[in-house]
């Protein structure tokens, strides 16, 4: 059950986020802070991924 509510928690988050409002932020923030947030971002997402499907055990 924990699994699928992270997996519905970044559904939905993909779902509520326009493109367009992503893209016009970043551009107003500058491009370097732009990039830093999406490589944030997307470290944030590959490992809540890991998480949900077991690659992070220790």
């Amino acid at each position: 059950m924990r699994k699928y509510s992270a997996l519905a928690f970044v559904a939905l988050l993909a779902t509520t986020l326009s493109s367009c409002e992503l893209v016009e932020g970043i551009f107003k923030a500058g491009v370097w802070s732009g990039v830093i947030i999406v490589v944030i971002v997307l470290a944030l997402i590959i490992w809540l991924v890991s998480k949900v499907f077991g690659g992070g055990k220790s």
